[in-house]
């Protein structure tokens, strides 16, 4: 009988577990996003920041938000935010994409990248494939 009961409990909390996981791995992205990436950006236009906003960055056309001079390189690149994008960008910017005015260590570690992302995607409150006319 427990052979029974014991796959069914388990199936019933794995998205309990899922929610779990993703809660962690935003917190822990949020945590070094302010370690590693929010000396230049802020997540919200209402807070100062050198660079853009990254709320609302996930699959919105690269060098769009209102009112910050981009780099001729970044605004004419063409290039959506997507998952893909950020990492090699956080990897190493100015071999993905030389002439932006950014400057930073690249961010190697594909776990840390990881848990950037999951924060990036939970403060990306619209959809901007639509936005963006990508899907």
């Amino acid at each position: 009988m427990l052979r029974l009961i014991l796959p069914a409990v388990l199936c019933l909390a794995a998205p309990a577990l899922a929610d779990t996981f993703d809660e962690i791995k935003v917190s822990a992205g949020q945590q070094l996003f302010d370690a590693e990436c929010r000396r230049c950006h802020a997540v919200d236009s209402k807070d100062p920041s050198y660079g853009p906003p990254l709320t609302n960055i996930l699959y919105r056309g690269a060098g769009t938000f209102p009112d910050y001079d981009y780099s001729t390189a970044l605004s004419a690149s063409g290039i959506v935010w997507t998952p893909a994008a950020l990492r090699a960008w956080m990897e190493d910017n100015d071999g993905f994409m030389p002439g932006t005015k950014m400057r930073h260590v690249g961010i190697e570690d594909r776990t840390v990248q990881d848990f950037i992302l999951s924060y990036l995607a939970a403060i990306t409150t619209q959809d901007n494939r639509a936005v963006e006319g990508k899907d």
